[in-house]
């Protein structure tokens, strides 16, 4: 009997990134919805992800956190979806560059640069990501005449990359440029980015009055 997948998440969160992988893997898949606040921060739900947050992920008895490695542990959970570039594959190495390029230098930069958190001068080289113009720049030029970010097909890189552009641009925290705008767009209209938009935007709370 296949172990069941649970999708732990609120559909305005992060967790539709995660949502929108377990589309791509086509395998079904239970959702428990989580609150902010107290639900989120529950002995119950802290069990699962001590963070207090999500999207959580587990399968059978396996837990996994962080959006990158939720997708990346579902690539390879069902290999035969062909959602990551096989292990002994060249591939792998830029496959894994980005996921982790997105997850970190890319998350860190935005989220600094939305709530003004600017660096004393001279003092860039002490974080990981360098400086919000750099990690725009380079994400820029890997995807510029690019449609896949690791070998000839779709992979779970690309979901995430795109996932990422696709908030960054909805919520101006990124500049629309049009590498950007190209390439988030031409993911999004993947059929499970839309089954997955579909049903977190239905689980959406309608406005109080």
């Amino acid at each position: 009997m296949p172990e069941t997948l649970t999708l732990y998440t609120n559909p305005m969160s992060r967790g539709r990134v995660a949502r929108w992988m377990l589309e791509e893997i086509g395998e079904p898949y239970e959702t428990v919805l989580l609150d902010y606040g107290p639900p989120m921060k529950s002995a119950e739900y802290l069990a699962i992800n001590p963070m207090g947050k999500v999207p959580a992920l587990t399968h059978g008895t396996v837990t996994v956190t962080e959006n990158a490695a939720i997708v990346a542990y579902l690539a390879d959970a069902f290999p035969e979806k062909n959602l990551a570039p096989a292990p002994a594959s060249p591939d792998r190495a830029a496959y894994y560059r980005w996921l982790f390029f997105m997850a970190a230098p890319f998350e860190a930069a935005v989220t600094n640069k939305a709530f003004q958190l600017e660096l004393p001068p001279g003092r860039s080289g002490s974080v990981g990501y360098g400086s919000f113009e750099a990690v725009m720049d380079t994400l820029e030029k890997a995807l510029t005449g690019t449609e896949f970010l690791a070998g000839s097909s779709f992979t779970g890189a690309d979901l995430y990359t795109a996932a990422q552009l696709g908030f960054g641009l909805r919520f101006k925290t990124i500049e629309p440029r049009p590498a950007f705008q190209a390439f988030a767009a031409r993911h999004a209209a993947r059929p499970a980015f839309q089954r997955a938009s579909a049903i977190d935007d239905a689980l959406i709370p309608p406005p109080a009055g």
